[in-house]
């Protein structure tokens, strides 16, 4: 396969088919990442993610899971999309399920009958880096969305039968505003009723913006035991409808947690609960490691 410098997928797609349609990330101005800072954003020319598809179908003789790389392949126009995925299901009639990454901004832009036109294309699953809850945060990290914006594009991408998987992350408020980050990001999980939610624990780059409010002081880090605390306020205030795996289960957390919300929200509080009693629980800082 032909790859222009890192490729970044969600761990669920650990197994999937990684193809790259954009390079780089359309909005690239958050403050915490550095995945996409070394690209220019640009489209990909289509013959070339088509030829790559003939080369996969050349080596692998069985796809089930296609992953559209880089970062929001969803910024693209429903027509180049749709010759994608018609070339997708042309030469891979096994594969079950397309993904990609998109922002609300992306779906937002999108008409509920293109949204459709997509999912009956292979789209099944849109990853949203939501971040938080908390207006203040948004605009602290340069995600230039509205909370409203990031929830009616959840209940959009819902509607219309595609699955949502929404990240939230952990920490990023910093002790300023840690409590604000964790009620309003729970009072969005219960508002977007996403199919999925993770939730991510901050860890950051050398090179991350960010980085200048955290040496000058304007940004205090939480500790690890504030973190699962933080973490407590979240979930506590987390009451979706319907039923909602979550997942706080990737190499940042200090703490592993696995349930459905409402399902399992006391139990998970349990077991936040005896971590924040005995801090021994908690994942050393030398096995956070991406």
């Amino acid at each position: 396969m032909r790859y222009e410098g890192n490729i970044y997928r969600p761990p669920s797609e650990a197994y999937s088919l990684l193809i790259q349609v954009t390079i780089g990330c359309s909005h690239n101005t958050c403050t915490f990442c550095t995945m996409f800072k070394d690209k220019k954003f640009r489209v990909r020319s289509i013959d070339d993610v088509l030829e790559d598809l003939e080369m996969a179908r050349r080596a692998y003789p069985h796809v089930e899971k296609i992953f559209l790389c880089d970062g929001d392949a969803l910024c693209l126009s429903n027509d180049k999309l749709m010759v994608i995925l018609n070339r997708i299901r042309e030469i891979f009639p096994e594969c079950k399920r397309v993904a990609v990454y998109g922002t609300a901004q992306d779906i937002n832009r999108k008409s509920e009958c293109e949204l459709k036109e997509l999912l009956d294309g292979g789209i099944k699953m849109i990853y949203i880096g939501a971040e938080s809850g908390s207006q203040k945060v948004l605009d602290a990290i340069h995600k230039d969305v509205t909370c409203e914006e990031q929830i009616e594009a959840v209940k959009k991408a819902e509607r219309t039968g595609i699955r949502a998987s929404v990240t939230f992350i952990s920490g990023l408020a910093g002790v300023e505003g840690w409590e604000d980050h964790a009620v309003s990001t729970g009072k969005m999980i219960t508002e977007m009723n996403a199919s999925y939610v993770s939730l991510l624990t901050l860890m950051l780059d050398p090179a991350a913006p960010i980085m200048k409010d955290i040496e000058s002081g304007k940004m205090t880090l939480l500790t690890p035991e504030q973190v699962v605390g933080e973490t407590y306020l979240m979930i506590e205030n987390a009451k979706p409808k319907r039923s909602c795996v979550f997942r706080s289960n990737h190499a940042s957390n200090y703490i592993s947690l696995r349930g459905n919300l409402p399902e399992d929200r006391e139990r998970m509080l349990a077991q936040l609960k005896v971590a924040m009693e005995n801090t021994g629980l908690l994942k050393d800082e030398r096995f956070r490691m991406l």
